[in-house]
């Protein structure tokens, strides 16, 4: 296997601050195409930046709320519509299976029992184990973030590569071990200083900096009080459509 390249197709948080996109990163290798996370907005950001959906082999979701899953069923009908062929498997937490048919039978009445004219599987992962999905290997490590099922930091092992992602959640030391020796660990900077419960802070990552052994951090899911402190900000962040290769 090559580059594998990571494109940021949103990296804003649930409500839209700084009109960015709700979480949804592209990951590109030799071997395979996939999601990480796929927000509302993902379908209409996949359209902005000329990706093509129907060439997506796997969505990994780290937790189920709508900033991050919510753009589910809107890619499983547009794949229906298209008469997408190629298999799509949707990997997350425990539970995944019934809330994505849930949201689907809220969104759009009737969908949840269409039969797809493609093979649509969903692999619900255990915590603190790994699983094979196709080419990838992915570890998912349980963080603190209420979102009615357990929420993940997710390891990936690309074969030459290693993405680790910490979803939305306060600080663990979960999120050492799922960055250890990666190269490219995209974590989350919900504010500045302030300091709320399930999410995590620019200056609380900070002070855990040294501990997290990665070859790359990049910052993401900021709201607006951390967007207008980047200007003082030291650390790498994302912006929608920007695209790093590994």
């Amino acid at each position: 296997m090559g580059e594998i390249t990571v494109q940021f197709l949103g990296s804003g948080d649930a409500f839209g601050s700084g009109g960015r996109f709700q979480t949804c990163i592209y990951v590109q290798s030799e071997a395979t195409r996939f999601l990480i996370d796929c927000g509302a907005s993902s379908l209409i950001a996949m359209r902005q930046f000329a990706v093509d959906p129907s060439l997506v082999d796997t969505i990994l979701l780290t937790h189920l709320h709508g900033d991050h899953f919510g753009g589910i069923p809107f890619f499983v009908l547009d794949g229906q519509f298209s008469r997408r062929t190629r298999p799509l498997v949707v990997a997350g937490p425990p539970g995944l299976q019934a809330r994505v048919r849930e949201a689907m039978e809220v969104l759009f009445p009737g969908s949840s029992q269409t039969e797809q004219r493609f093979t649509l599987e969903f692999v619900e992962m255990p915590e603190g184990m790994s699983t094979r999905i196709g080419s990838i290997e992915v570890t998912a490590y349980g963080v603190v973030h209420a979102s009615g099922a357990t929420p993940y930091a997710l390891r990936i092992d690309c074969g030459t590569k290693v993405i680790a992602y910490s979803g939305d959640t306060e600080w663990t030391d979960a999120l050492i071990q799922a960055a250890e020796g990666a190269d490219l660990f995209i974590c989350e900077a919900y504010f500045f200083e302030k300091k709320i419960k399930y999410h995590l802070d620019f200056q609380t990552l900070m002070e855990h900096r040294a501990e997290l052994r990665c070859r790359r951090l990049i910052l993401t899911h900021m709201n607006d009080d951390m967007l207008q402190r980047l200007g003082g900000v030291d650390i790498e962040w994302a912006e929608d459509g920007k695209s790093v290769v590994l």
